[in-house]
């Protein structure tokens, strides 16, 4: 494999990066990608990993911190560069840089249903916590076809 680089999101990098979290079923019809990638170019920047090889968008992890807990989301890797420790190398990138952030503890969501990737968290150390995940949506985003 050739070398693995992780960098910043570009505002150029959107286009590829839909694209990749629609080939990883990430991008579902009440999340408008761009809105979040303008939500998160908009708070933390700096979270926002991208993962390349010779310059192709190959992998994201979109990390947050509110100062109590830190979050992963839209973790993607295209299907040609999956089960080569990419993710677990985009994950841990994601950990270092909240650890200099003083966060002590991440917290992630999974659909229920998607069994592959609960497999893959639980295989780098993460675990089920005994709480139930409630939300409220505040904002509407436009509908989109992004899929």
């Amino acid at each position: 494999m050739n070398e693995l680089e992780i960098r910043p999101y570009r505002a150029e990098d959107e286009t590829a990066v839909i694209d990749l979290w629609r080939q990883c079923e990430l991008i579902v019809p009440w999340n408008n990608p761009r809105a979040d990638i303008l939500r998160k170019c908009a708070d933390s920047p700096e979270l926002f990993f991208i993962g390349l090889v010779d310059n192709d968008i190959i992998a994201t992890c979109m990390a947050g911190y509110d100062g109590h807990r830190g979050w992963i989301y839209y973790l993607a890797v295209a299907g040609a560069w999956q089960r080569q420790g990419i993710a677990t190398r985009l994950v841990r990138h994601a950990e270092a840089s909240l650890i200099e952030l003083g966060c002590a503890k991440i917290d992630l969501m999974v659909r229920n249903t998607n069994d592959s990737v609960i497999a893959f968290y639980k295989s780098i150390g993460y675990g089920n916590d005994p709480v139930v995940v409630l939300s409220k949506r505040l904002l509407e985003d436009e509908a989109h076809d992004f899929t």
